[in-house]
C-alpha cells in the first residue's frame, strides 16, 4: 500500500524529473480527516478533464446513497455557505487557522444550528439562493465535528461528496491529494493513444494524427512502428491518458506529464493549483475540436499562445518540437499520478523533408491576444483579447431567418468546434424598424445544433448588441409571451391539509426564466429550486392550519411577466 508519505527514493525520481519546471510544496500531511465515515473511494479527482472546466476537487463516493454524515476535515468555522440550483447546490466552506479553506458541496440537510441560521436569512432577504460569508464567532468547529448530509444537490448527477481544498487568501484550490489523505493507491496510469499536430497551421483547423501504442511493460508503452515519420518541420504532441487508485475502476485524470526530447526535458503539465477564474482554460489544455466532433479528450504537451496563466511550464518553446534538421529525434512522455505512479511512452520521430499540403480556409483570421472585428451592413462582431487561444479563421454567413419571432436575418459566426474563453460581442440591425415596446421585447438568440440560449439585448441607434461564449448561429427575436406558471398535484380551492409540500413549475417559450417569486398572504414564501427544475415548498410554522392564497409571479428574459394566485385550504 503506497500513500502521498513519499519514501527519500520516490522524492529523489520524483525531483529529478520535474523539479526544472515546477518548485516542490510541502502541504501539511494529517492535518486534514476524511470528511465521510467510510473509506475514501473517488469518483473524480482534481483537475479531471470535464465540459468547459477542470474538475477542482476530490468527488468522494458516499456508498450510492444520500445522508451520510459529512464533518469536518479539521478545527475552523464555517466561513460561507452558498445555495444554488446548479453549480455546488448546498455548499459549506470551513476557514480553518492554517490559512487553507475546506469545501463541501452538493449536500443535504447542515447542521441543525446552521440550517435555522440559513433559514432565517433567506426570510430576511427573501431569497431562496445565497452566498453569505459569516464572522468567525458565529459558528466555529472542531475536527470531526457533524457538518451536513451527502446529498445530490445542484450539478451533481449521482449522490456523492465534492470536497476542495483552497487556499483562503487567493481563493487558488489545492490538489487534496498533496495533503496526505489515507489513499491507497499503487496502479500506474494508464496511456491510450499518441497524437501529432502540425504546428504550421492552427489547432483547430486540422485533423491530428494519431497513434496507437502499445505495451512493452507493466508501465511502459511504445508505437506499433519504431519510428513515426511526420510531414511537418515543426509538431507538438498531445496524449489521450487516464489513472485509477487501489481497488477502483474509475478512470480519472492524471497528475503530471512531461515532455522530454533527445532525453532533454522541453515542457510540462501539472494539476496541483488551478483557480475558479482559469478553470474554462481546460479548453487550451485539450483539442477541443476533436473533442467536440464526438472524439477523445486529448491533452496538448504544447502550450497555446492564449492560454495565460496555464498549468504548463516550458523551456521557452511552448512545447514545439522542431523536426527541420531531418535527423531521428527520441521522444519520452512520462506520465504521473499525485502518488508519484509513472508511466512512459516512447518512440523515435522524424521530419521526411517533404511539407505536407495545407487546405486552404475561409474565413477571416483572427488571433489571441488581440482586439478585431468584422463588420457587414447587418452584423458585426467583435472578438476580445482573451477570447482565443489560437489562431483561426473566422467563417462569416447570412440567410433568411425561419423562426416566427425573428426580426433579423439568421447570421452564422464561426464553428463550434473552436472554443471561447471569454464572450465576443455580436451586434446585428434588424431587418425592419421596430416600435419602443418591440424593442424592449427584443432578445439575441444563439443556437448550435440542440443547444440555444437567449440575451437580453442592449440598444445603441438601430443595433442591437449582447454577448455569448459560443460561435453558431445569432438572431434577433421579438418575445412577447410570457413564462407559464403550473401547478403540480393542486388548483385553486384545493384542500392541502394532508399535503407534505406544494409544487410548482415555470416553463417558458425561450426557455429562459429570469425572476420567480411566491408568496404566501401578501408575505414572501421560500421555495427551493434544486437543479432549476420544480419550486418545492415543505409546509412549516410559515403555513398554519386555515385558508391562504398562495400568489406566483414569474418573468422571461425578454421582461415578459407573469401573475398566478391560487386559493387552498391548510
Amino acid at each position: 500500500m503506497r500513500y502521498l508519505f513519499c519514501s527519500l527514493l520516490t522524492v529523489g525520481l520524483f525531483f529529478s524529473s520535474s523539479a526544472q519546471f515546477f518548485n516542490t510544496v510541502n502541504y501539511p500531511k494529517a492535518y486534514f480527516r476524511n470528511p465521510l465515515a467510510v473509506p475514501i473511494d473517488l469518483s473524480g479527482n482534481f483537475g479531471e478533464l470535464r465540459p468547459n472546466h477542470y474538475h477542482m476537487g476530490l468527488d468522494l463516493k458516499t456508498l450510492k446513497r444520500e445522508n451520510l454524515p459529512v464533518y469536518a476535515a479539521a478545527d475552523g468555522y464555517v466561513g460561507r455557505i452558498k445555495i444554488e440550483p446548479a453549480g455546488f447546490g448546498r455548499a459549506i466552506y470551513i476557514f480553518h487557522p492554517n490559512g487553507y479553506t475546506t469545501l463541501y458541496a452538493h449536500l443535504n440537510d447542515f447542521f441543525p444550528a446552521l440550517d435555522a441560521w440559513l433559514k432565517q436569512q433567506q426570510y430576511q432577504k427573501e431569497s431562496w439562493g445565497l452566498m453569505m460569508d459569516l464572522p468567525a464567532d458565529l459558528f466555529p468547529v472542531k475536527k470531526g465535528d457533524f457538518l451536513a448530509y451527502s446529498g445530490n444537490t445542484g450539478g451533481s448527477q449521482a449522490p456523492h461528496l465534492h470536497f476542495e481544498i483552497r487556499r483562503t487568501a487567493d481563493d487558488v484550490n489545492l490538489n487534496p491529494l498533496l495533503f496526505g489523505f489515507p489513499l491507497a493507491d499503487n496502479t500506474v496510469p494508464k496511456i491510450l493513444r499518441l497524437v501529432v499536430y502540425d504546428r504550421n497551421a492552427s489547432v483547430y483547423e486540422q485533423a491530428p494524427r494519431i497513434i496507437a501504442l502499445k505495451a512493452a511493460g507493466a508501465a511502459r508503452y511504445i508505437t506499433q512502428a519504431p519510428l513515426v515519420v511526420v510531414g511537418s518541420p515543426k509538431i507538438s504532441l498531445a496524449i489521450t491518458a487516464y489513472d485509477t487508485h487501489s481497488g477502483s475502476s474509475n478512470l480519472n485524470g492524471i497528475y503530471q506529464s512531461t515532455l522530454y526530447i533527445d532525453e532533454k526535458p522541453i515542457l510540462a503539465f501539472r494539476m496541483d493549483n488551478i483557480s475558479y477564474n482559469s478553470t474554462r482554460y481546460l479548453n487550451a489544455h485539450i483539442d477541443y475540436r476533436t473533442k467536440q466532433s464526438g472524439g477523445s479528450f486529448l491533452q496538448q504537451l504544447f502550450e497555446l499562445p492564449g492560454y495565460t496563466n496555464s498549468i504548463y511550464s516550458h523551456d521557452g518553446k511552448a512545447g514545439v518540437i522542431d523536426l527541420s534538421d531531418k535527423q531521428v529525434h527520441t521522444v519520452r512522455i512520462q506520465v504521473q499520478d499525485a502518488y508519484l505512479n509513472t508511466s512512459t511512452v516512447e518512440t523515435k520521430i522524424q521530419w521526411n523533408g517533404v511539407l505536407s499540403v495545407k487546405p486552404q480556409v475561409a474565413g477571416k483570421l483572427f488571433n489571441p491576444l488581440m482586439l478585431d472585428g468584422y463588420e457587414t451592413e447587418d452584423c458585426e462582431f467583435y472578438i476580445g483579447e482573451r477570447c482565443l487561444y489560437d489562431s483561426a479563421h473566422i467563417r462569416y454567413g447570412r440567410s433568411a431567418a425561419t423562426n416566427p419571432l425573428a426580426v433579423s436575418a439568421l447570421q452564422a459566426i464561426g464553428s463550434p468546434t473552436i472554443p471561447l474563453q471569454e464572450n465576443f460581442l455580436v451586434r446585428i440591425k434588424p431587418t425592419r424598424s421596430l416600435s419602443v415596446n418591440e424593442k424592449d421585447r427584443t432578445v439575441m438568440q444563439w443556437y448550435s445544433g440542440s443547444k440555444l440560449a437567449v440575451q437580453k439585448v442592449s440598444w445603441q441607434n438601430e443595433w442591437a448588441s449582447a454577448g455569448f461564449r459560443d460561435f453558431g448561429f445569432f438572431q434577433l427575436l421579438v418575445d412577447n409571451e410570457p413564462p407559464q406558471i403550473v401547478p403540480v398535484g393542486f388548483a385553486d380551492g384545493s384542500d392541502l391539509s394532508k399535503a407534505v409540500r406544494i409544487v410548482f413549475t415555470v416553463k417558458d417559450n425561450l426557455e429562459k426564466v429570469k425572476n420567480v417569486r411566491a408568496e404566501l398572504d401578501g408575505k414572501w414564501l421560500r421555495f427551493t429550486n434544486d437543479k432549476g427544475r420544480n419550486f418545492i415548498y415543505r409546509f412549516d410554522e410559515k403555513c398554519l392550519s386555515g385558508n391562504h392564497v398562495l400568489k406566483i409571479t414569474a418573468e422571461d428574459e425578454a421582461g415578459n411577466r407573469v401573475e398566478r394566485s391560487v386559493g387552498f385550504k391548510r
